[in-house]
């Protein structure tokens, strides 16, 4: 098992969070990166029914009308894997992994101890 801090950061560098999560491989992909952090924070919503504004899944608006403010709110793990991965290919987050952007999400990532994962959530400007 590899153990690899997960951060976020906004884009001033300022640190939201931190986790570690652990993986049976010493290389992965973004792709399988992003995934298990989507399907871990998944979980944690589901199981908790929380909701985390700083997260990278967020519940689509039709999902929370359609969930009304009362009851047990689940997301669909696949489908919040489909946004996350789309929204990374149409830049509304990316990568570092070890202070290093990933050129896609097919590339490898050999993991270390020590491997730091920082996310960046781009912000859209208003108008724009």
């Amino acid at each position: 098992m590899m153990r690899v801090t997960i951060k976020d950061e906004n884009l001033s560098g300022i640190g939201i969070q931190e986790q570690t999560f652990e993986f049976d491989a010493e290389e992965v992909t973004v792709k399988d990166i992003i995934t298990e952090r989507v399907k871990r924070e998944v979980a944690l919503k589901n199981d908790s029914n929380n909701v985390h504004h700083n997260r990278l899944i967020q519940p689509e608006k039709k999902e929370s009308l359609l969930n009304g403010p009362k009851g047990k709110k689940y997301l669909d793990a696949e489908k919040q894997v489909y946004v996350a991965l789309d929204a990374y290919q149409k830049n509304g987050f990316f990568i570092l992994v070890d202070n290093v952007q990933p050129e896609s999400l097919e590339t490898l990532v050999k993991l270390k101890p020590d491997t730091v994962v920082t996310f960046i959530k781009l912000v859209s400007l208003v108008g724009g």
